[in-house]
Order: structure tokens, then sequence, then C-alpha cells
């Protein structure tokens, strides 16, 4: 059994993101086209980086020598959404290396897993574009999102 405060510890690291399912994200039997899963994680990893990072991609882009890009990415499709159903993303950190990291996502519609995903990001130096040690920074706010 885990004590109170390490699962108090847990709900405030991790970063849980909402939006609402429209009538293009799915088919009439539920069934989320894949790209859209991902189109929905993409959001919610945005919305990571604004609200718990404090640092959108305009500021990435401009205000910083490196860039994150995703060079993996996986979804499992796990239970039906249909137009109107509420999403909460869920973004943990997944792991942590020296210069990149991957992030975990679970989608729920209410207590419902609905889907699940994982993107691996690779910090590159925006001139050289050639991997470059994650900065202590973006380190310390993607251990504050751990598991």
């Amino acid at each position: 059994m885990f004590d109170k405060q390490v699962i108090l510890a847990i709900i405030k690291a991790m970063f849980t993101y909402t939006t609402k399912v429209r009538l293009h994200d799915t088919d009439a039997a539920g069934i989320i086209f894949f790209a859209n899963q991902f189109k929905f994680i993409h959001d919610a990893y945005e919305e990571l980086l604004e609200k718990k990072f404090a640092q959108g991609f305009q500021a990435i882009l401009k205000g910083t020598r490196y860039f994150q890009p995703i060079v993996h990415a996986e979804s499992d499709f796990k239970a039906p959404v249909f137009a109107g159903d509420k999403l909460a993303i869920t973004v943990k950190l997944h792991s942590i290396g020296k210069t990149s990291f991957s992030l975990e996502y679970t989608l729920k519609r209410a207590k419902t897993l609905v889907g699940t995903a994982k993107t691996v990001h690779v910090t590159v130096d925006q001139k050289t574009r050639k991997k470059i040690p994650l900065p202590s920074n973006l380190r310390r706010s993607l251990i504050s999102i751990s598991k």
C-alpha cells in the first residue's frame, strides 16, 4: 500500500490536459483515426510546455539554442470514443537520458482507458542539427513530471 504522501506527490507530478472529441476525430463506430490520437497527445505536449514548463514552442524556437524533435512515436487504441466525449490526457516522464527523453500518455474518458501513447524526443542544436545534452532547465522541468 502506498503512503498518502507518495500518492499526493505522484498526482502533483502528473500533467493532465482535457479536450473534447470532435466529429472529425472519430468515426461512427468510435474508432479514432490513428493520426488524431497523435494530434491529441501533441496538443497535450504543447500545453505541458506552456503551462508546466512556462515555455511554449515560440519561446523554444526563438529563445533557446535547441529543438526537441520527436524521433519515435507509438500509440495504442484501447476503447471507442465518440464525438462530444471529453478526454483527459495525462502526461508523465517515462525516461530521461543524456540527450533524450520519453513521455508516456494515457487517454481516458471518465475512468475508462481509451488509449496510450509514448513519444521519444532528442535535444538537437538549432544550428548544427546534432544531438546535444539536455539543458539543465529542461532536465529539471522533465523531472517535475516524473512518475
